[in-house]
């Protein structure tokens, strides 16, 4: 439902908060109140003068999705101020550009002074960045391809016989990662990206076809997590899903408790891999593994 009142203030406030020169035109004299006159903001929407007082009065028609982008590029809205603008107008805001893959500088330099094992993801399941306590469960991925680095790829790329699909808790998960594709897949409609790793795995994986077909819808959370490393042995720890702000990146953290046996095997990991030149406590994750994960990664889907 539209809130034209609360249409016409917003649109008030962020043209007061604009200068002729931010949206390149001319200062023309004083003005008598801060911002852009209203014949400006109009012209920069390409829309009448006329329109666009109404719009300000809460007058007039309800503006159409065109109207409403243009005059979100005239007032140089952010993203979160062009989505609120369409909501309050009364329509479902446009979708973003897609995944975000630049990791930013902060978030590199978290990865970097963890001493537990983390990596980033994009909303494909893209592996962005990672840091060296993931190696052993992720393999060294700097010298895989980028178009390889694909969590979802891995995990149906296994055949039909493979161990993960004999497990209950691997195929659940499997089912909430689909799921969870699903909805990234309508937050960004047509993004090329998306479309082709579904159409890829439609054409390739049985088991995602039919899961893709179940039409579930779920985002990913943070989830408990056993497994069995070929090189470490039994672990245990809960696995934290934490969103990065303004983009759909997401930090998977392995968050193990306190005093126990896992906390330990990874402050022996925080430890090798702090040594200069430290031995490998994960001969299956050594660089130049290949594209394919090693037996240590496929671990980390159950």
């Amino acid at each position: 439902m539209s809130d034209r009142t609360e249409l016409a203030k917003f649109l008030r406030a962020h043209r007061a908060k604009l200068h002729p020169a931010e949206v390149g035109l001319p200062e023309t004299g004083q003005r008598r109140t801060p911002g852009l006159r209203r014949q400006e903001v109009a012209q920069l929407a390409g829309i009448s003068v006329d329109y666009y007082i109404r719009m300000e009065q809460a007058r007039g028609a309800k503006p159409s999705r065109q109207v409403l982008a243009a005059v979100g590029r005239a007032l140089m809205l952010s993203t979160d101020e062009r989505e609120y603008l369409f909501r309050i107008a009364g329509e479902n805001p446009p979708a973003v550009a897609g995944p975000n893959r630049t990791v930013s500088p902060s978030v590199r330099v978290l990865l970097d002074n963890m001493a537990v094992p983390a990596y980033v993801v994009d909303a494909c399941y893209d592996i962005l960045a990672w840091n060296r306590m993931a190696v052993p469960f992720i393999g060294d991925l700097a010298r895989v391809p980028e178009a390889d680095r694909n969590m979802v790829r891995w995990m149906f790329r296994l055949p039909d016989d493979a161990e993960p699909w004999s497990e209950p808790a691997s195929v659940n998960f499997a089912r909430s990662t689909v799921a969870d594709l699903r909805a990234v897949y309508a937050r960004h409609p047509g993004n090329p990206a998306l479309a082709a790793l579904v159409t890829e795995l439609l054409g390739t994986s049985r088991r995602f076809a039919q899961m893709w077909a179940d039409q579930c819808v779920e985002v990913r959370r943070g989830h408990h997590k056993r497994i069995q490393h070929p090189d470490l042995g039994a672990l245990a720890f809960d696995c934290q899903v934490l969103t990065i702000s303004d983009s759909e990146q997401r930090m998977i953290v392995y968050c193990p408790e306190p005093g126990s046996p896992t906390a330990g095997v990874f402050a022996r990991i925080a430890a090798s891999v702090a040594a200069p030149h430290g031995p490998s406590l994960c001969p299956n994750a050594t660089p130049g593994a290949g594209p394919a994960p090693s037996a240590a990664v496929v671990t980390d889907f159950t």
